[in-house]
Formats: C-alpha cells, sequence, structure tokens
C-alpha cells in the first residue's frame, strides 16, 4: 500500500465510521462493533505507516489548495505519528468503556454520541497529519466544532453553558489570536509548511517573533493555559467516555500537539532559545503548573481534581518547548503520550466509580477500594505514572523536562517540576488511600451493600490502560527514538 493511500485511509475511515455508526443505530452492539472495529483497523494502518515511513521522504497527500500555493496537504512527521498512534490506539479502549458506561447509565443520544466520537477521531487525524498551518487549523476548528454535541451530550442548561463556554473559549482563541499570527506568518515568510528549524529568516526581528510566539501560544486554546483554560473544567459536565477524549484522547492534546508543532517546525528551538517572550511564556506556563495543582488539591469533585490535574499537565509540555533545548522538547513531547495513558486510566476509574456506586465525591469514596480492588489499583498505578515514578511511563517524561530545565539553566524550572511532583502526590495519592484504608462510617455502610465493580467492559479497559503506563517505563526509548529527530540532535539518552 502507498504512502498516500495510508494518509488517505487514516483520514477517512473514522469518517466512514461515523456513517456506519449512524446506519446501525437500531442495532446498538453492530453499531459499536463497528466503531471497535474501525479503531483496531486505524491502529493498525498508522502503525504501518510509522514503520515503513522515510523521514528524509514523506509521502504527501494533498487535499485541496485554496490560494495559490496554500495548500491543505498531509504530511506525516515523528511528532504527527506519536499523536496519531495514541488517539487510534486509545480510540477502541474507549468505545468499549463507553458501551460500559453509557448503558450502564442509561445515556440516551448513544448514536449521535459515537458518532461525534468518530468525527472526533477523524479530525484529530487530520491534526496528526498535517503538513502545514493551514491543514492543522481546519482540522482544529474541526475537532472544536465535533466535540461541542458530546459537551452537550445531557443536553440540561448546565451542559448547554458549559458548551458555550467550551465551544466559545476554543474558538475566540483560535480565530482571535492563532489566525492572524498564522496570517502574519505568511506575510513574513511566503509559507505556512512545517519546516525543520522553522521558516523565519534572519530579516525577521526579534520584537515581531516575539508578539508572534505569544499569539501562537495564547491562541491554541486547547492547550488550556491559564487564563485560557476555564473552558476544560467547564467541559466535566459531559459523561466520563467525554471527559477521557478531551483530556487524553484527542482534545487537550491536540492543544500541546500544535505547541509543540509550532515551536519546533515554525519557529524552530534556536529561535525560541533567543525569544524574550519565551521566558515569560515559561513563567506562565510554570505558574499554570503549580497554580492548577493547588486548586486541584481543593477540589472534593473527582472529575474536578483530575481537570485541574490536567490544566496543569498540559503546561508541562509548553514548558518543555520555551526552554529551548534538544531535551526539554523531547521530554514535552513523551509526556503527551505518558500523560495520555495515565490522564485516561484516571478517568476511567472515576466513571467506573460513579458507574457502580454513584459517588462524584472524593469525601465520598472511602473504603470503596475494598469492593472495587481493580477499580482502585488501576487509579493508583496511574496515579503514580502521573507523580512521575518508577517503574511508570511519566517517570521518563517528568526526567527529559529535568534534564532540559538544566540544560537551560532555568533552576527555578526545576524547582516548579519538583514542586509540583509533590502536589500530585497530594491531591492523587490520598484518592486511591481513602478507598484503601479508611472506614466507612455505620450510616455509609448501609449504601455501601450491593457495590461492587462496574461491568466489565469498563473494568477491562482501565486494566488495559493501567498496564500500558508500566509498559511506556519499559519501552520508553522506542517513543525517544521515534522523536529525537524533531529536537535536531545527536544526544543519546
Amino acid at each position: 500500500m502507498t504512502g498516500d493511500l495510508q494518509l488517505l485511509l487514516i483520514l477517512l475511515l473514522p469518517l466512514l465510521t461515523a456513517l456506519g455508526v449512524v446506519t446501525a443505530s437500531p442495532m446498538p452492539n453492530l453499531r459499536e462493533g463497528v466503531s471497535v472495529v474501525a479503531g483496531i483497523l486505524l491502529f493498525l494502518l498508522v502503525a504501518s505507516l510509522a514503520s515503513s515511513v522515510s523521514w528524509d521522504a514523506p509521502p504527501t497527500l494533498i487535499l485541496a489548495e485554496p490560494v495559490q500555493g496554500l495548500q491543505l496537504v498531509l504530511t506525516p512527521e515523528p511528532l504527527g505519528v506519536l499523536f496519531a498512534l495514541i488517539a487510534s490506539l486509545l480510540w477502541p479502549i474507549t468505545t468499549v468503556y463507553a458501551m460500559g458506561y453509557m448503558r450502564g447509565n442509561q445515556e440516551k443520544h448513544q448514536t449521535r454520541f459515537f458518532a461525534a466520537f468518530a468525527v472526533s477521531i477523524g479530525s484529530a487525524m487530520g491534526i496528526a497529519m498535517a503538513g502545514n498551518m493551514l491543514t492543522l487549523f481546519v482540522f482544529y476548528e474541526i475537532l472544536s466544532v465535533a466535540t461541542y454535541p458530546l459537551v452537550t451530550h445531557s443536553g440540561s442548561a448546565k451542559a448547554k453553558r458549559a458548551g458555550r463556554v467550551y465551544l466559545g473559549l476554543l474558538m475566540a482563541t483560535s480565530i482571535g489570536l492563532m489566525l492572524p499570527a498564522m496570517v502574519w506568518t505568511w506575510s513574513l515568510t511566503g509559507t505556512l509548511d512545517f519546516t525543520r528549524g522553522g521558516v523565519f529568516g534572519d530579516e525577521v526581528g526579534s520584537g515581531v517573533l516575539s508578539v508572534l510566539l505569544v499569539l501562537y501560544v495564547l491562541g491554541i486554546g486547547k492547550a488550556a493555559i491559564m487564563p485560557f483554560h476555564r473552558w476544560l473544567p467547564a467541559a466535566m459536565v459531559a459523561p466520563t467516555p467525554v471527559s477521557a477524549l478531551l483530556h487524553a484522547v484527542a482534545v487537550v492534546k491536540a492543544g500541546v500537539f500544535t505547541v509543540v508543532k509550532v515551536s519546533v517546525y515554525i519557529f524552530g528551538i534556536d529561535t525560541i532559545a533567543v525569544i524574550a517572550a519565551a521566558d515569560w511564556l515559561m513563567l506562565l506556563a510554570g505558574f499554570t503548573i503549580l497554580a492548577a495543582s493547588v486548586i486541584a488539591l481543593l477540589k472534593d469533585n473527582l472529575k474536578a481534581r483530575l481537570a485541574y490535574s490536567t490544566i496543569s499537565q498540559l503546561s508541562y509540555v509548553i514548558l518543555g518547548c520555551m526552554l529551548a533545548t534538544s531535551m526539554g522538547v523531547i521530554g514535552g513531547s513523551m509526556h503527551i503520550a505518558m500523560h495520555a495513558m495515565g490522564k485516561i486510566t484516571l478517568f476511567f476509574c472515576a466513571g467506573a466509580i460513579y458507574t457502580a456506586a454513584h459517588k462524584t465525591e472524593i469525601s465520598q469514596m472511602d473504603g470503596l477500594g475494598r469492593v472495587m480492588p481493580f477499580t482502585y489499583a488501576a487509579f493508583l498505578i496511574g496515579a503514580l505514572s502521573i507523580i512521575g515514578l518508577p517503574p511508570l511511563g511519566g517517570s521518563w517524561s517528568k526526567w527529559f523536562l529535568l534534564v532540559g530545565a538544566a540544560d537551560a539553566q532555568q533552576m527555578a524550572m526545576i524547582a516548579v517540576l519538583l514542586i509540583s511532583s509533590l502536589l500530585n502526590v497530594a491531591y492523587l495519592v490520598p484518592v486511591a488511600a481513602r478507598g484503601f484504608f479508611r472506614n466507612r462510617t455505620e450510616s455509609e455502610n448501609v449504601g455501601h451493600v450491593g457495590i461492587r465493580e462496574a461491568p466489565l467492559s469498563c473494568v477491562v479497559p482501565l486494566c488495559i490502560t493501567a498496564t500500558g503506563c508500566v509498559l511506556l517505563f519499559f519501552y520508553a526509548d522506542a517513543l525517544y527514538a521515534l522523536l529525537l529527530p524533531i529536537a535536531a540532535t545527536e544526544t543519546t539518552p
């Protein structure tokens, strides 16, 4: 199979799946089966492309040329392939989980849910394989629109209000900040192509580059850097499988992925190293990391705590890029994968707890680990990976970020990363500890009778992703080797 055909199938398969889901609406088992099979096929397609592509001469698929010299084009590169592998791997796992969750909670409009989910994955594939900023921007906007019905799934006034915040902030930042930055870049350079080393020449002044970098980073609202983060906790009104999509599979990962793409291929690491605005954005990322962690510590609602945890963890990636060192970029890029696996595990567990025990507040979950041991063990594994303890995947991305901060001689950022990890311990470990070691009161025990693990289709996926957190530790060298070309370094770990 030729590379351009693989690219076309990677883009079209999720969209065709959405049509299949709608067609199979009267038969729920077939409807979900279509999504699971499509997800497996998509992962195999992406894996096949990753194993066969030559980074020196990657395949190119031109979709359209709306303006002369400016195309909608797909061209794979290492970072995009990593993002596509993550999203395609987690799609069928999340679909299986969603079957148990949606049916267990008797959710309505399940056909619309699975169809919108498939379109969202298709958008993520377009973002991952985009060959220039215009293509990425188009699929970035499609992803915002495709996930809106997922956020407002329940149809309640609260969900609709959350949906307005969600779509309003994401569209306002992308159209109001990122799009002008793209137009300015085009006017200065005549290109929006992703180019190794960046597209700006010496004739572009450092002041202009600083303004452009700020516009790009703040305009990528899906990266949820403060103060453009409110959409993410607002979206927690959605069903838990949607939260998993938002936090691990597509939306926020599309945000930080775009930050890395812009940093590496529009500006270039060497250029960012001499831009004054990079230091200010680094400080803003550090503030977001610590402030969101403190807010997470104060939240009793489990999904709200995980949402602010995600806001904090996303800024690890932004910080890695603003360090403008090879190890910082590699650490930030690896964190996209490590955080995806750990955070989807935590959200799966939160949904399983709600499905089995109908509990949403951490203070109500004392002793649940004794009747839901698989769920709580998986939660602990996911939490420890987010914290960055070996032998779990998150330890590697944090290690490279620390090395990158040391290379940049940013002692303050090393302190931020270490303090953040301690805060991770403070707001994640107690959830598992309360579940396993705290006793329930007599009144709570009355409602505790009969509680057991969530349906198997919920428990199996969270066990798989928890196992993935472990596997990422032992196979991190494969991720490192994949990402090494984007950092333009010959350094070895």
